[in-house]
C-alpha cells in the first residue's frame, strides 16, 4: 500500500509539472500575436494537436476544442495577424532549453500525400513517405538531437521550378512574389543559417545523400569549420593524393582487417551494430580534416553506405559513427509528429496555411520532447503512464484526463475561451 501511494504521489507531481510546462509553452508564444484572440486560438490549436482527436485538421481540432465550426482555426491559419517565423525561431530556443545545448542538427525531407493540384507545391514527385512517385507536397525539416531527446525545430516547403514559373498558380496558392526557387539542400542551408545566427553551435550536422552530394552545402559548412557527416553516393568524386577517385574506388582498396564493428546507437532491437572503416582524403586549405566513412552490414557485405566526414583531425572513429547514427532520430521525429500531433493531417491549400499549421505542430512536438525529459528526470517508468504515448495513434489519455486536455472542450465552452475572431469569409 505504501509503495502504491508513493507511486501515485510521484505521478501526480509529474502530471502537475507537465501541466505547468504546457502553460509555459503557450505563454511564450504570446508576444508573437498582435491580438489576444489570435493567441488564445493558437494556444487552443496546440492543445488540440496534443489531444486524442483522430483527424487533426481544422474540423477535427475544432470539435476537440469545443467549437461548433472550424472558422476560428481557419482564420488563425489563413488570415489572422501573427508571425509564424518568430514562433518557429522560438521553437529552437525552447528545444535547447529543454533538451540541452550542443546537440546535433539533422536535415531531411518528408512527403505529404495530396489529391488535386491546388495545394502550394503539390506535384507528382518522389516521396519516401510512399516509397515511390506520388502526388504530394514535400517539406524539408531540421531536427535537434541530444542524448535527452529529439524534436523538429524548423521547416521549409519545397517548391519546384514548374511552380515558380506558373504565376497564376502561384497567385492562387498565395505564394509571395519574393519567394524564389530553392533546391532542398539550399532550403536546408537556410535553416542551418538561422540556427547558427541564433547562436547554436551544433556538435555535428548530419543528412542523407540528397544533402551530402551538394557541394555548395558542404562548402558552406566547411567555411564555418562545422563538423558534419553527410551520406554520399558511391560515384561521388574525392581528391585522394594527387588524383580524383570515386568513393566506390576508395572502398575497393579497403582491406578486410581494416573494418571495425561499432554500434551507431540504440535501436528498437538493441544496439545498431555495423562494420565501419574510414579513409582520410584531401582537405581544402582552412578546413578541418576530411574522411570517407563506410558502413557495412554485418549480414550482407555487399550492402555498404558511404559518408563524407568533415571534423578535427583527432576525431575518433567512434565519434564519427555516433554522429552518423544520430541522423536516424529525424525519421522518428517524422513518425511521431505525424502520429502524435497531426503534422500531415492539414487540409489547407495555401502557402501561409501550410507554414502556420506545420509551425504549430513543431510547437506541440517540442512540448512532447520536453515532457519526456521531465518524465525521465522524475522516473522513466512514469512516462507511459503519464502520457500514454504509443506509436500510432496517440493516446495521451492519463495526461489529458488529469490535466484538462480531455475536458478542454467543455471548459472552453463554459469559460468562453473559444476564439471569437471572425473568419473573414
Amino acid at each position: 500500500m505504501a509503495a502504491q501511494a508513493a507511486t501515485q504521489f510521484e505521478e501526480v507531481v509529474l502530471l502537475e509539472k507537465l501541466s505547468a510546462e504546457l502553460e509555459r509553452l503557450t505563454e511564450w508564444m504570446e508576444p508573437h500575436f498582435r491580438r489576444r484572440e489570435a493567441h488564445e486560438a493558437a494556444s487552443s490549436y496546440v492543445k488540440a494537436l496534443l489531444s486524442r482527436a483522430e483527424r487533426k485538421n481544422t474540423w477535427g481540432l475544432s470539435q476537440e476544442a469545443g467549437k461548433e465550426a472550424p472558422y476560428a482555426f481557419q482564420h488563425l491559419l489563413l488570415r489572422a495577424s501573427w508571425d509564424e517565423s518568430t514562433v518557429r525561431d522560438d521553437v529552437l530556443t525552447y528545444a535547447r532549453q529543454s533538451l540541452g545545448e550542443g546537440g546535433v542538427l539533422a536535415v531531411d525531407e518528408t512527403g505529404f500525400l495530396k489529391k488535386g493540384d491546388k495545394s502550394a507545391g503539390v506535384a507528382r514527385q518522389y516521396t519516401g513517405t510512399a516509397g515511390r512517385i506520388e502526388n504530394s507536397q514535400v517539406g524539408v525539416f531540421m531536427a535537434y538531437v541530444t542524448p535527452q531527446g529529439h524534436t523538429l525545430v524548423d521547416r521549409e516547403l519545397y517548391l519546384s521550378q514548374e511552380w515558380m514559373k506558373d504565376s497564376p498558380r502561384r497567385l492562387k496558392a498565395g505564394i509571395p512574389e519574393e519567394v524564389a526557387f530553392h533546391t532542398k539542400p539550399q532550403l536546408a542551408q537556410q535553416m542551418l543559417q538561422r540556427a547558427f545566427d541564433a547562436g547554436l553551435r551544433p556538435s555535428w550536422v548530419v543528412g542523407d545523400e540528397v544533402y551530402g552530394r551538394d557541394g555548395d552545402l558542404r562548402r558552406f559548412l566547411e567555411q564555418r569549420h562545422q563538423r558534419y557527416v553527410l551520406a554520399i553516393a558511391s560515384n561521388t568524386y574525392v581528391w585522394s593524393g594527387f588524383r580524383q577517385v570515386t568513393a566506390g574506388q576508395v572502398l575497393a582498396q579497403v582491406k578486410q582487417e581494416d573494418w571495425t564493428c561499432v554500434s551507431a546507437g540504440a535501436g528498437s532491437k538493441g544496439p545498431r551494430l555495423y562494420d565501419w572503416v574510414r579513409v582520410r582524403v584531401n582537405s581544402h586549405s582552412g578546413t578541418l580534416a576530411r574522411w570517407l566513412l563506410f558502413r557495412r552490414s554485418l549480414t550482407d557485405a555487399e550492402h555498404v553506405a558511404h559518408y563524407w566526414v568533415h571534423a578535427p583531425a583527432n576525431t575518433s572513429l567512434e565519434a564519427m559513427v555516433r554522429a552518423a547514427g544520430s541522423r536516424w532520430p529525424v525519421e522518428e521525429c517524422f513518425e511521431s509528429a505525424k502520429g502524435e500531433v497531426g503534422l500531415d493531417d492539414y487540409e489547407v491549400r495555401s502557402y501561409i496555411g501550410w507554414y502556420r499549421h506545420v509551425t504549430l505542430c513543431l510547437v506541440a512536438h517540442a512540448f512532447l520532447a520536453a515532457a519526456r525529459v521531465l518524465a525521465n528526470t522524475q522516473e522513466a517508468i512514469l512516462l507511459p503512464k503519464a502520457l500514454g504515448l504509443r506509436r500510432r495513434p496517440s493516446r495521451m489519455s492519463r495526461f489529458r484526463r488529469r490535466q484538462g486536455l480531455d475536458s478542454f472542450a467543455s471548459r472552453s465552452r463554459n469559460s468562453g475561451a473559444c476564439c471569437s475572431a471572425s473568419p473573414g469569409r
